[in-house]
């Protein structure tokens, strides 16, 4: 019996990687032996740490499915250009001219000054704007937005099958943890990407401000971006956030195991 405790006792966990000069090690018993890492995580701050990124995951996917259906991915102002130069509007005059213009993802407002008053009307892209807009640019922007919002739902679940659960396939494992992370980060700054795009290179807000317009030319007088293309960013911030902290929990990228460790692990088997 005390032979078997102490081959125990001696018996490195091969498994816990190879040995290194100067450190100590985890033993199969559970004792400490030379050339093991101190870094090791116990298992209740790993499930903290995968819970945190769990609820984490859950709020990007609630904000990128709320934000995609709201109408405040940009506020502006247009000039009715025709108005002004009819009669050489200029300084305080053009904001007799000066309308506004907000709109989302699906549908806007749009309020038009040409020196008689507002008008007010609501608009829709889909089917309102479809022949305005240009539409493959915009229709991946939205197919973006959805792959962030499933794929921080997928996130969301392997992370807490991480946490609580005995995940037993590698997309389920460590890889599938900095992989859908990985997807949600780089599509999620894919949306802000094209979304710029489509409105300062298409000149989405020209576009939108003289679509139906017969008599009067508009033109975009300022532009900024509003809260739900700023929520895009955060989502961005937070996967980033994630990928740091399934680092912190002592899982390393790339995830395959080292040649080396595999013949120690077999001569140590062999020795014991």
């Amino acid at each position: 019996m005390a032979t078997q405790l102490v081959r125990c006792a001696l018996a490195p966990d091969v498994s816990r990687g190879p040995p290194s000069s100067g450190r100590w090690r985890w033993g199969r018993c559970g004792g400490l032996l030379p050339g093991s890492s101190s870094s090791i995580m116990p298992g209740r701050q790993k499930q903290l740490l995968f819970s945190v990124c769990g609820l984490l995951g859950l709020s990007c996917a609630l904000t990128a499915a709320v934000a995609t259906g709201l109408p405040l991915w940009l506020r502006g102002a247009v000039l009715c250009r025709t108005g002004a130069e009819l009669v050489n509007a200029t300084g305080a005059e053009l904001d007799k001219f000066v309308g506004e213009l907000s709109y989302g993802l699906f549908h806007g407002q749009r309020v038009k000054q040409c020196g008689l008053g507002g008008r007010a009307a609501r608009f829709s892209f889909f089917p309102d704007l479809l022949s305005a807009i240009p539409t493959g640019l915009h229709v991946t922007v939205i197919f973006f937005c959805g792959v962030v919002t499933l794929f921080s739902s997928v996130a969301t679940g392997f992370f807490f099958f991480n946490a609580f659960g005995r995940p037993y396939k590698t997309l389920q494992g460590p890889v599938g943890l900095y992989l859908w992370t990985f997807i949600t980060c780089v599509s999620s700054c894919l949306v802000m990407i094209l979304f710029v795009s489509e409105v300062k290179l298409s000149r989405l807000s020209e576009r939108i401000a003289n679509f139906n317009e017969g008599n009067f030319i508009f033109q975009t007088y300022t532009e900024r971006y509003d809260r739900c293309f700023w929520l895009f960013f955060l989502i961005f911030l937070l996967q980033g956030l994630n990928a740091l902290l399934v680092r912190l929990a002592g899982i390393q990228f790339p995830f395959q195991q080292n040649k080396e460790v595999e013949l120690s692990g077999g001569a140590a088997d062999l020795m014991y």
